[in-house]
């Protein structure tokens, strides 16, 4: 039979990896409910396992079917394009949901904290210090991968693997302040709705941090091994929209929790 096919769209071959990140994910919630009420690890350990190695099989791919075998068209990098803007449209919507209990609890304070804001007993970070630091470092990243795309739009591969990797460290270094940060924080997760509200939207975008990082440090590698051009550079497009996004929800963070929520 012949694999001569007569329209632009791309239909994936059988795959192995949907079932099993789909028996991943469902071994990764359990666990994590098991670590959580019976203090054991080790289910939510396998289920974090098979989760990354069924990413890592899934992308690889994925990745030998955009570079290698040129199934991407031009109809399938605007399909997933859109499905990058939906998918971020969806994040957006998940972050709405955590400044909306944040607005909704300090701009009406119960008798239960005090009718304060923040509650009696919480003593909040001062906004000049470590977070003002990470809003530098994010922006400063914004700039550099901005740099790095324009950069392989000249085709300018040196100076685009350089920004990217100087984008890395800096998500890398706003990681490992966030994790002093929560370290030294004077107040936890279960002290009151401020303490909630806090570590759910911070550590919540923390974790989209870890993720862009990853998404990034992925990139420098498929530059390294050339798998993208000025003109075919989804994956590259998709790690900078993803990395913007995580700098404007910090904007909003700062702005709203760290500044005027203090």
């Amino acid at each position: 039979m012949s694999n001569h096919q007569n329209h632009t769209f791309h239909l994936v071959n059988q795959s192995p990896w949907p079932l099993t990140g789909a028996l991943s994910a469902l071994t990764l919630t359990s666990g994590l409910v098991n670590w959580f009420h019976n203090f054991n690890i080790n289910l939510f350990t396998l289920g974090f396992i098979l989760m990354l190695l069924t990413m890592i099989q899934w992308w690889r791919d994925i990745i030998r079917e955009s570079t290698f075998q040129g199934c991407h068209t031009l109809k399938v990098s605007l399909g997933m394009r859109w499905g990058m803007i939906l998918f971020i449209t969806s994040e957006v919507l998940f972050f709405v949901s955590f400044f909306w209990a944040f607005f909704h609890s300090s701009l009406s304070p119960t008798m239960e904290i005090g009718c304060t804001w923040p509650p009696q007993g919480i003593y909040a970070f001062n906004p000049l210090q470590i977070p003002l630091l990470n809003t530098i470092i994010l922006l400063s990243s914004g700039i550099s991968i901005t740099w790095s795309h324009h950069a392989l739009l000249k085709n300018n591969f040196s100076q685009t693997i350089q920004s990217l990797t100087i984008t890395a460290i800096l998500g890398i270094y706003f990681t490992i302040l966030q994790g002093f940060e929560y370290i030294e924080a004077p107040f936890s997760i279960a002290d009151s709705i401020y303490g909630s509200s806090f570590f759910m939207a911070t550590g919540f975008h923390g974790l989209h941090v870890i993720i862009g990082t990853i998404f990034i440090i992925s990139m420098v590698f498929r530059l390294k091994k050339l798998h993208f051009s000025n003109q075919h550079h989804f994956g590259f497009e998709a790690a900078a929209w993803y990395w913007h996004f995580v700098d404007v929800v910090w904007l909003f963070l700062y702005i709203s929790i760290y500044w005027w929520g203090n």
